[in-house]
This record gives C-alpha cells, structure tokens and sequence, in this order.
C-alpha cells in the first residue's frame, strides 16, 4: 500500500543510488583522466630531453677559440698551453657525445671548451705583451740619453 509517507521516502533512496552510482563513475572517470594526463606530460618531457638540437654554434665558437689561442702561440707558453689542452679535449669529447646523440652534453663540454680556449687566448696575450714591454725597456735603456 502506497501512503504519502512512502513516496517520499522510495524517492530519497533512488536518489541516494543514483548520486552513489555517479560519484562512483565520476571517480573513475577523475583517475582515469587524471592518468592519461600523467602519460601525455610524462611523454611530452621525455620528447623533448630527447630533441635537444645538436649544438652547432658552440662547436664553431669553441674551435674558432682554440684555433684562435693556437695561431697566438698558446703552445709555446706553459700556463696557456694546459688550458689549450684542456680546451682540445674537451672538443674531441663534444664531438664523440654528439655523434652518440648526447646533444646536451656535447652543449656543455663546448661551453667549458670556449672558455678554456678563452683563458689560453688571454694568457698569451698576456704573455706576449709582457714580452713586448721588456723590449721596450730594453730598448729605451739601451738607447742614449
């Protein structure tokens, strides 16, 4: 027997069940969603580590460091020759990591490789000034007064 009491009551319940079965669908759709996005931020940051682009630029910079350091007597001059050294290996490296596809530390053994070069070139410089000044001075202590 249906009474004004019992609709009320039977409609909360289908109510009850239904909300229950969708928070329970909700819910699985959340995690499910929730995982396929993990997977494609997860995919995406995995590509791109892997799509570092072979650093071209720093290698012609480094070289052309060396190379410059090397034409500037680096090798006749002890404390430019060990960073000329290092900066040539560090080349060697840098072109071994790129041809195995390690773009990005091939990347940073080129910036190392440059200053390397860098310091070598100063060092020279450096030394072939200091030579440039002694002649002066012997120049001018020789010449009459």
């Amino acid at each position: 027997m249906l009474d004004a009491h019992s609709r009320p009551v039977a409609r909360p319940l289908l109510i009850a069940q239904t909300t229950d079965r969708e928070s329970r669908r909700s819910s699985k759709e959340n995690r499910v969603r929730t995982t396929l996005i993990a997977i494609i931020i997860g995919t995406s940051l995995v590509a791109c580590g892997a799509s570092f682009p072979v650093p071209t630029q720093r290698m012609a910079d480094a070289e052309s460091a060396e190379r410059s350091a090397r034409e500037l007597g680096a090798n006749n001059q002890p404390a430019a020759q060990l960073h000329l050294r290092l900066a040539q290996e560090q080349i060697a490296k840098a072109k071994s990591s790129v041809s195995e596809g390690e773009n990005r530390k091939a990347d940073l053994l080129l910036i190392r490789a440059k200053a390397d070069a860098e310091l070598a070139l100063s060092l020279a410089r450096e030394q072939a000034a200091k030579a440039d000044l002694q002649q002066a001075v012997n120049a001018k202590e020789g010449a009459p007064q």
